[in-house]
């Protein structure tokens, strides 16, 4: 039987740049360990998109969203992550409504998961913006 945890055979650098800037799901990390090849492609498909620069950091931030919040994926950490990085970014609550409304055609579990992080994101940035003196999350 082979140990799968020690250190990959193939390069992964985009599983390495994931985790390098931050954005490295621990959830991927028992695929990672059954294959690591497989996980680098399928990393490298999915992410390069947003990588290259096409669509503005903001845009990229509405599209994680409205997967996240999708009723069928429904990620409510990713979802979280996602709101807090577009508000972060300069979006509002109400552009950030409107990708979870657009979303909710596919089901309104969509806003039911997303309308209360929304709001207890938005006023979670009000307090750190108007409190004196405090650290960024």
């Amino acid at each position: 039987m082979t140990d799968t945890t020690t250190t990959p055979t193939a390069a992964t650098p985009m599983c390495d740049r994931l985790r390098e800037i931050g954005e490295w799901n621990p959830n991927w990390q028992p695929f990672y360990e059954l294959d690591p090849a497989w996980t680098e492609k399928f990393m490298t498909m999915g992410v390069s998109p947003m990588l290259k620069g096409v669509l503005d950091a903001k845009t990229v931030e509405f599209i994680a969203i409205a997967v996240d919040a999708s009723c069928t994926h429904m990620y409510a950490p990713g979802v979280r992550r996602h709101i807090r990085k577009a508000l972060d970014l300069g979006a509002t609550k109400e552009e950030i409504a409107a990708v979870l409304q657009l979303t909710s055609v596919l089901g309104i579990h969509t806003m039911s998961l997303g309308a209360p992080i929304l709001l207890e994101e938005h006023a979670a940035q009000r307090c750190a913006d108007t409190a004196p003196n405090t650290v960024s999350r």
